[in-house]
């Protein structure tokens, strides 16, 4: 009886953290597909990941929490833009980096971004910005109180789109 106790505990815990455990694409072009499938905004994560504390922190008191993951399930599609100083990286994946921080202009890490993104006929990758924050002390309700109204305007956005091409039709 012990051993089947044990053996549901066990498989309980691990369904729970493969539930909470979330998806972070590097491929901007893949996560803009999933964004505009999903029809959830983008929150574009800037970060050292090796060498920033300010991104370490924002990792460990927000991004790592089961609180910020049941959100982000919910309401985004998740990017992180690395910029590590011992880690390496493809060209590839340096050259797209570092076009999308010289596009969104990051001066600073960590910087979140939250947009929609489209891409183009010719593969180029469109955004429409809805706003940014960084680290935000008071642990993950302080951030997603700043990041909510981000997300929520992103579908308000949508609908007066939609409300404005009906007026022309």
């Amino acid at each position: 009886m012990k051993k089947i106790i044990l053996v549901a505990f066990f498989l309980i815990g691990v369904s729970v953290s493969q539930a909470q455990e979330l998806k972070w694409y590097t491929d901007v072009k893949e996560a803009v597909k999933v964004s505009n499938k999903e029809k959830k905004p983008l929150m574009l994560f800037f970060t050292g990941s090796d060498w920033c504390g300010w991104c370490i922190r924002l990792q460990n008191e927000v991004l790592k929490t089961p609180e910020f993951g049941k959100w982000a399930n919910d309401n985004v599609v998740l990017v992180e833009l690395d910029y590590p100083r011992r880690v390496e990286q493809s060209e590839e994946l340096k050259k797209q980096n570092n076009e999308l921080q010289h596009a969104f202009g990051i001066q600073g890490f960590p910087t979140v971004f939250f947009a929609k993104g489209t891409i183009s006929k010719e593969g180029k990758v469109n955004f429409e910005g809805l706003g940014n924050t960084g680290y935000v002390a008071g642990g993950p309700s302080a951030w997603l109180a700043v990041a909510d109204p981000f997300v929520k305007n992103a579908g308000m956005t949508e609908t007066k789109k939609t409300k404005s091409k009906s007026k022309k039709a």
